[in-house]
Order: C-alpha cells, then structure tokens, then sequence
C-alpha cells in the first residue's frame, strides 16, 4: 500500500516552533522601540546639544548662561539668520557658535550684520568654508588638541583668565592691530582684531565654555569677559531648518548639505551606530561558524537507505541529470572493484593504472572496460540503465574470478 502525500516535510517547522525560536528577538526589539518612545516622550522638553546654553549635557553652556545672566547680562538664543538680524543691537555681542555650516549667501548676510554692529562677534571653530567671507585677511591652519594653554598676549581678558582649555583651529593674520593668544606651535587658538565699529574673536575650539570645564583653570573667567563685555548677548546655533538657505542664489552643493547633517548629529549616536554595526558583524560571524566538530542528532522519523536511494535517483531523473548519474555510478564502482585488482585506492580512477589490472584478470569479457568505467554520459535513460547493468555485470565477473 502506498503511503499518502503530505503537503509538508517532517522536518518543517510548525507555528509553535517558529514562535518559540523569534520570541527572543522580538521581545528585545519591543523593548528597544518602547524605551526609545519613553526616553524621547520625557526628554522632548529638554535641550541636548553642544555649546547650548538650555543645555545641562557635560558638552552644554548652561552654566556659563546661568552666570552671565546673574552677571546682568541679557541671552537670546537664535536659530535662524532672520533672527540673528532682528536680534543684534547696535552694541551686543554676537557668539556663533559652527559658522562653517552656513551657505555663502548666509555668510554675506551675516557679514553685513557684523559690519553694522557697534559690538563684539564670537566665531567658534571658524575655518576655510567661512573665514574668507566673515574674517578676511585670517588665515587658518590645521587644527591641533585641546589643552591648557598660557596667554602668551597681551589682551587684557586673558592675561586676567590666565591658563584655559583651549585648541582646535589655529590662526594667522597681517593685522598689525590684533591680539595672538594662546598659541600652538607658534599660531594663535584665540585671534582678537578690531574691525570699523567693534571687534571679532576667533576661538580655535569653545571646549572652555562646555559644562563639564567650566569650573576648571581660567576657563569661566575668560568666558565671562569674552561673551560679558555688553549687556545683551545673541547666540546663533545655525540649523538646517533655517529657510535663508534656500534663498542662495547658488544653492548648496549635496556633498556639503550631507556634511552639515552630519556635523549636527552628536558624536555619541555616530559611536553607537558603529559599536551596533560591529557587534551585528560579530553576531553573524558567530553563528555562522561551528565552534566545534558536527554532532550526530536524531532525525524526527528513520528513512530507509532505499527510499534515500529513489528519492534521490527521482531528483537526478526530474533534472535529466544523466551524465551526473552516471559519474557517481563509475565513480562507485571502480573505488569497489580497485581493491579487488590490488590497485591503490588513489589509483582507482586513474585509466593507465585501472585497465590493464582489468584486462589482467579478466582476459575475456563481454564489454569495453574502458568506454563502460571511463566512456561519455549515456544519451538517454534506457542508456543509463544499460550501463548500470553492465557495470553490476562487470564487478560480478570481478570479484568471481
């Protein structure tokens, strides 16, 4: 009696089981996406960047916000170039804190705004994009680290502050006017000169004004004599959101728009991004490499060798796989009849070795030994049966003689 057809293998794995094998997973992934929700539905108040005065983050200025403000003095922080504009009064200091994130026409802008003010401009971690447009006659060299540096000048704000934390862009000029403090090899981390109505200062890095350094060398000192000086203070924290961009006449090139998002995005969130990607390379090596030599495991019904052997001659048959068939039939049989002419096991498949051990034992046999051991794919399948049977009738006469 034939044995009825199942639409699905033995070993296919049920519901139950693919439940029980990605519940894991899935349960770390829920939790993931639900901290992430809670984490942003707490903190969607709160204010996390660098050099932000709303910011308590170790990278944050709240501090030195807070204590402009009990000094007098008035913070309005800006986001945009239009309010930049309205903000900045005749005498006030102007902080902009990544000046190179702005376009050319940004830039303009915002020069003419400097050249009308009476007051003081604070550009941090100005470099090649910018000093051109916003602090001609500056020239920039490579950045070097953040360290506690002497005055080395003669500006009175810091000769006062004295030693401070301070490197990144290091700056040269032909003024004969400005002031070179705080140098690193030889060029200045913090460049003061005058212009028509007022000054500009360049700070190679703001690394001085973050929370976590304030309350170290002259670090608040300087800070608060750099940014305090007047009474009313705007800090410009450019964004991508601002639409005077769009008002370049040029535009704003792909490449620098992707590394202005970039720049924004916080160094913690690139680390991690790249500790996942290495921890997921990690976990593929993992499991896809056996730790150890196969282990037998008991299969979930027994098949007979025979119905192996169908099973897999169905295959071979379904694919018109003839000289495969074939191949593995030769193959077979002269490794079995190859001991049996005391020819080495390496030499079984080798025809200058083989045959004349054949023709040595049997002088007289009905087929070629060559064309039935070593002969071209069958044409049909009566062909591949014919061979069969004479490679069966071949080792018969081999192991009788």
């Amino acid at each position: 009696m034939s044995r009825p057809r199942t639409s699905a293998t033995s070993a296919s794995l049920s519901a139950r089981q693919i439940w029980t094998r990605t519940r894991g997973a899935l349960l770390v992934l829920a939790l993931i996406l639900i901290g992430g929700i809670v984490l942003a539905t707490v903190q969607s108040s709160d204010h996390h960047g660098h050099l932000d005065p709303r910011s308590a983050d170790p990278n944050g200025s709240r501090a030195i916000a807070e204590i402009l403000k009990a000094q007098g003095v008035s913070i309005q922080v800006v986001t945009t170039l239009d309010e930049v504009t309205a903000a900045t009064e005749a005498d006030s200091t102007l902080l902009v804190t990544t000046p190179d994130l702005l376009t050319d026409h940004q830039q303009s802008v915002l020069r003419h705004t400097m050249t009308e003010s009476q007051g003081r401009t604070v550009l941090v971690g100005a470099g090649h994009p910018s000093l051109g447009t916003l602090a001609p006659g500056v020239t920039v060299a490579p950045s070097t680290s953040v360290t506690t540096r002497e005055p080395q000048c003669s500006l009175p704000a810091a000769v006062r502050a004295g030693s401070v934390d301070i490197g990144g862009e290091r700056y040269t000029t032909g003024i004969d006017t400005a002031d070179s403090c705080y140098l690193g090899d030889g060029m200045a981390t913090l460049l003061r000169f005058p212009t028509s109505r007022g000054d500009t200062v360049l700070l190679g890095s703001a690394d001085f004004l973050a929370n976590e350094r304030l309350d170290k060398q002259g670090n608040a000192s300087l800070a608060l004599q750099l940014l305090g000086s007047r009474s009313h203070l705007v800090w410009y924290l450019p964004s991508l959101s601002d639409t005077s961009a769009e008002d370049d006449p040029e535009g704003e090139s792909p490449d620098s728009a992707a590394d202005s998002f970039l720049s924004l995005i916080p160094s913690g969130w690139l680390w991690g991004t790249l500790q996942l990607a290495v921890a997921a390379a990690l976990a593929a090596i993992w499991r896809a490499r056996r730790l150890g030599p196969l282990v037998t495991e008991r299969l979930p019904v027994a098949i007979r060798a025979s119905e192996a052997t169908e099973g897999r001659a169905r295959l071979y048959r379904k694919g018109n796989a003839r000289d495969r068939a074939a191949v593995l039939l030769r193959t077979a049989t002269r490794a079995r009849i190859a001991p049996l002419l005391g020819v080495a096991t390496q030499d079984a498949h080798s025809p200058e070795t083989l045959l004349p051990a054949i023709s040595a034992r049997l002088t007289e046999t009905a087929a070629d030994s060559r064309d039935l051991l070593f002969g071209p794919a069958p044409a049909d399948d009566a062909a591949l049966i014919r061979l069969a049977d004479q490679l069966d009738a071949l080792e018969r006469e081999v192991r009788t003689s």
